[in-house]
C-alpha cells in the first residue's frame, strides 16, 4: 500500500469511528448483549466493512465522483438515488442528535453533572465551528484520533487480562443488556453485525465516496477502503472482547470504554473523557455540516443560521437520552445502509459477469 491508501485507511476510520466506536455503547448493544457468539458477529462486520470499503472507494475512483450523489445515483438511478441521498441525509442528522446526548453522558458519567450541561457544551462548540469558522481544531481532532485508538487498544487489552469472571458469569449478565434488535422479528448476533455495518456504512458512505473521487487509481482506492475496513474491524473486535471481559461491572453504564478507564484509574478516565469529547464533536460537526449543506450554501447567512437552528433542535432531542437514541437512530439508519449495502453488491456482481460475458462474445 503507498501513501495515499492509507490516507483513505485513516480517513474512513477516523469518520466512522467518532460515531459507531468510541463510546462502547454501540459495540455493547450490537455486539456484547450477544455474549460469546457476539465474537463471530464482529467477524461478519469486519468482513463487510472491508468488502464495502473497497467496493465504494473503487467506484468513486472509477467515475472521479466529486460528491457522494454521483454514486448513489449510479447505484440506484437518479429518482431512487435522489429519495436515498434525502432520506440518508435525515439519518445522519439523527446521528448529529445522538452526538450531542452522547456528550451529555460524558459529562454526567465522569464529573456526575446534569446531561444538558455536557449537551449545551457540545451544541455551542458545533455552533460556533459551522458559523465562526473556527479554524484548526478540525486539523487538532485528526491528532486525537491516534490518541483515542490507543487509548482503546491499550484499555481493552488490559481490561481483557484482567478480568476474573468466568465465561459462564459473564455469559449470563450478557443476556440482561438490551441488544440493539431485541424487538425485531429476527434477533441474533448475525443481525446485529449486518445492522452494525450498514449504519457505519451509511454514516462513512458521503466522505468516502469523497476521497475515493479524488483517487486517479481504482487500486490505490480499493486497497484503502479495503484496509480502513480491515481496520475497524480489529478495533471492533477488540472492544468487544474488552467489553464482554468486563460486562458485569458495565451494566446501566451510559459510556462503557469511559467505564473501563475508570476501573483503571481516574486520570486516564479523565483522559478519555476529553477525547472521547473531541471525537463526539468531529463527528457532530460533519453530520450537521452535512445537513445543513443540503438546504444552503456554506458560508452564507442563510446557512449559519440554519445550522445553529438544526443544532438548537437537536440539543431538544438530545435529551432523549444516549443509549434511547443509540436504540433507535442507528437500527433505523442500518435499513438504509443495508439497502446501499445491496445496491453495492448488485452492481458488484453485474460488473463481474460483464467482462465474462465479453470475453464469450469475443471468442465467438
Amino acid at each position: 500500500m503507498n501513501k495515499q491508501s492509507w490516507q483513505i485507511a485513516a480517513a474512513y476510520m477516523s469518520v466512522v469511528v467518532g460515531g459507531g466506536f468510541a463510546s462502547g455503547q454501540e459495540v455493547l448493544q450490537f455486539f456484547t448483549g450477544y455474549g460469546m457468539a457476539s465474537v463471530i458477529g464482529t467477524l461478519v462486520s469486519a468482513a463487510l466493512f472491508a468488502f464495502l470499503g473497497m467496493q465504494i472507494a473503487r467506484m468513486s475512483s472509477n467515475m472521479q465522483a466529486n460528491s457522494h450523489k454521483k454514486v448513489l445515483y449510479t447505484l440506484f438511478g437518479t429518482r431512487a438515488g435522489l429519495v436515498v441521498d434525502v432520506v440518508l441525509s435525515f439519518f445522519l442528522f439523527g446521528v448529529g442528535v445522538v452526538m450531542l446526548a452522547g456528550s451529555g453522558s460524558i459529562f454526567t458519567q465522569q464529573y456526575g453533572w446534569p446531561p444538558l450541561v455536557g449537551s449545551v457544551f457540545m451544541t455551542v462548540l458545533v455552533v460556533a465551528t459551522l458559523c465562526l469558522k473556527v479554524k484548526g481544531i478540525i486539523r487538532l481532532i485528526s491528532i486525537i484520533m491516534p490518541v483515542l485508538l490507543l487509548l482503546i487498544l491499550a484499555i481493552t487489552t488490559y481490561s481483557f487480562f484482567n478480568s476474573t469472571a468466568s465465561s459462564e458469569t459473564l455469559n449470563k449478565v450478557a443476556q440482561e443488556i438490551p441488544t440493539i434488535s431485541s424487538d425485531w422479528p429476527i434477533s441474533n448476533w448475525f443481525s446485529g453485525a449486518v445492522l452494525y455495518a450498514s449504519f457505519n456504512i451509511a454514516v462513512g458512505f458521503p466522505m468516502l465516496a469523497v476521497i475515493g473521487g479524488m483517487t486517479r487509481s481504482e487500486k490505490t482506492a480499493a486497497s484503502g477502503g479495503a484496509m480502513g475496513g480491515l481496520g475497524l474491524g480489529l478495533l471492533v473486535f477488540l472492544l468487544n472482547i474488552g467489553l464482554f471481559a468486563n460486562i458485569d461491572t458495565l451494566i446501566g453504564v451510559e459510556m462503557p470504554t469511559l467505564g473501563l478507564a475508570s476501573n483503571i484509574s481516574p486520570v486516564l478516565a479523565i483522559i478519555m473523557s476529553a477525547t472521547l469529547i473531541c471525537m463526539i464533536y468531529s463527528t457532530a460537526v460533519g453530520m450537521f455540516f452535512a445537513f445543513s449543506t443540503r438546504f444552503a450554501t456554506p458560508g452564507t447567512n442563510r446557512f449559519k443560521a440554519l445550522s445553529a437552528f438544526f443544532a438548537i433542535v437537536g440539543l431538544g432531542l438530545s435529551q432523549l437520552g444516549f443509549s434511547t437514541l443509540i436504540s433507535t437512530v442507528y437500527p433505523m439508519l442500518g435499513i438504509i445502509g443495508l439497502i446501499m449495502i445491496v445496491a453495492i453488491i448488485w452492481v458488484w456482481v453485474r460488473n463481474r459477469k460483464q467482462p465474462i460475458q465479453a470475453q464469450a462474445q469475443t471468442s465467438s
